[in-house]
């Protein structure tokens, strides 16, 4: 278990995710959590209604293993392989600028100002949650993929579409931090 505890390199990511990405282009495959959405409503029917949901869902079932394996490994990593209280390490010019924006200290990896459970039930909380679920959705349907499909998949077979959509989505970071956020909290 301590092998499990310790903090991995930082390099084992990328290998792992390199052999995931030669083993994708491999079987013909892209990478992408949010069609694993469409996967979805075409399974419940919406197929009959719309377009777009209407294609042979089955061959995305590798994806969908995907997204319960992601699922069971958080629950497994929150619940077995987590210390019981984690404060990250983060450099005093870091925290002032939290502290800036509105955010405590931190406490735990995320901020409780936004992802406490107490936080969906007030009116900010929930606007935020809201119209952030919309504009992620709006965007990963708008860009033709999530931030994973365009950034690791899309940009591993060098698309320029994808290229493009990662350098939206960093300034789309950086206007929300500096931009929206201040005014916000």
């Amino acid at each position: 278990m301590d092998f499990l505890m310790q903090p991995w390199p930082w390099w084992f990511s990328g290998l792992v995710l390199a052999f995931i990405m030669f083993s994708l282009l491999l079987f013909g495959n892209s990478f992408g959590f949010s069609a694993n959405l469409r996967t979805i409503c075409s399974i419940g029917g919406a197929g009959k209604t719309v377009k777009f949901f209407d294609f042979d869902w089955k061959k995305q079932t590798w994806n969908l293993v995907f997204l319960v394996g992601s699922i069971l490994g958080g629950f497994i990593t929150s619940e077995f392989l987590s210390l019981e209280s984690y404060t990250p390490a983060l450099s005093e010019n870091t925290i002032s600028d939290l502290q800036e924006l509105g955010f405590s200290a931190p406490n735990s990896i995320q901020p409780s100002e936004l992802f406490a459970f107490e936080a969906i039930f007030t009116l900010k909380g929930f606007f935020i949650l809201a119209i952030g679920g919309l504009l992620v959705g709006f965007g990963a349907r708008y860009a033709g993929g999530c931030t994973s499909g365009h950034a690791i998949s899309g940009l591993s077979n060098l698309q320029l579409p994808s290229l493009i959509a990662v350098v939206g989505f960093f300034i789309g970071g950086l206007i929300m931090t500096f931009g929206i956020f201040p005014l916000i909290f």
